[in-house]
């Protein structure tokens, strides 16, 4: 088989929702991952952060509530909380995982930010529902601070800017280690959304698509796949219905097509379908591939999965 550049987008089944789960998926993951270095390909790896994102907010606010020198932290501090404990996590189950196969390879984490613009229409209109439900008092406390919130069940959550990534501002140290061996994590969540203000760059209260931020990582690092392993084996026309039908390929744009029927859920598949049409269309001869995490090995084969092209 050909050798590959592919950036492999992990989803929220490879990592699981707390830190037990974690520390068990991740030595499922590495597996998957494993199989694919060992056949030779270059991969660069990022994944989801949601549950851990929001466990790390949560714990910092009842931190804060019970002792007053303990401030809250920013979203953007609480993302890049994520990123280091997922990825020590993740590269150290992918390093164990190699070593049982006598492969010797170095695997890091870095620390991402991924550059936005702040005239970005996303923050003018919030979409993205985040953290812990919360009680009328606090969700009154951050309206006053000038945030959205939303009601919803069990209470009110957060609501976030969702700007589109424009530039990862640690892509040449991304390139310079994959180029020279290394397995890299990085863009993990999403990346921690910035903005660049007299030269210094400033945490956004925003949070970035994790699958379109993936994207923008494989373009920028000319993969020639481009990977987003979820918990289902091929993507679905009339999901859950009696006439469902999987699909094994689609053109860029029979994928926008069945995006305008509404064919994708805006929360689930609809971004990863986005992300895959963004990819392929930036440059010729790119491959995006969306399958589950177990038939990634195959999907690669070209036995499964659901393959997009231009």
């Amino acid at each position: 088989m050909e050798k590959k550049k592919i950036v492999i987008a992990l989803g929220r089944n490879a990592l699981g929702k707390n830190l037990p789960e974690q520390k068990k998926a991740v030595e499922h993951t590495a597996v998957a991952i494993a199989d694919l270095i060992e056949e030779g390909h270059q991969l660069i790896i990022t994944h989801s952060n949601g549950p851990q994102v929001g466990m790390i907010d949560a714990a910092i606010r009842d931190l804060s509530k019970s002792n007053p020198d303990y401030t809250v932290a920013p979203l953007a501090i609480c993302d890049a909380m994520s990123q280091g404990f997922i990825g020590y996590d993740l590269q150290n189950a992918i390093r164990a995982e190699l070593v049982k196969r006598g492969i010797i390879r170095p695997v890091c984490t870095i620390i991402t930010q991924v550059q936005v613009d702040p005239y970005d229409d996303a923050f003018f209109e919030p979409t993205k529902i985040i953290g812990r439900p919360m009680s009328k008092a606090e969700a009154d406390m951050e309206s006053e601070k000038g945030n959205f919130v939303v009601e919803t069940e069990g209470g009110y959550k957060k609501v976030v800017a969702a700007p589109k990534p424009l530039d990862i501002v640690e892509i040449d140290s991304i390139n310079t280690l994959a180029n020279a061996g290394h397995i890299v994590i990085a863009c993990g969540g999403g990346g921690i959304p910035v903005m660049e203000q007299n030269h210094q760059l400033k945490g956004a209260s925003a949070v970035i698509e994790k699958d379109i931020a993936a994207a923008k990582l494989a373009e920028m690092v000319d993969a020639d796949v481009f990977m987003i392993l979820t918990n289902v084996d091929k993507v679905c026309l009339n999901y859950k219905k009696e006439n469902e039908e999987p699909v094994d390929q689609l053109s860029c744009a029979e994928a926008v097509k069945h995006s305008a029927e509404n064919q994708f859920s805006e929360g689930t598949m609809l971004p990863k379908i986005q992300a895959c049409v963004d990819f392929v269309s930036s440059k010729e001869n790119r491959t995006a591939i969306i399958t589950s995490l177990s038939k990634a090995k195959d999907a690669l084969a070209g036995r499964t999965g659901t393959v997009i092209t231009k």
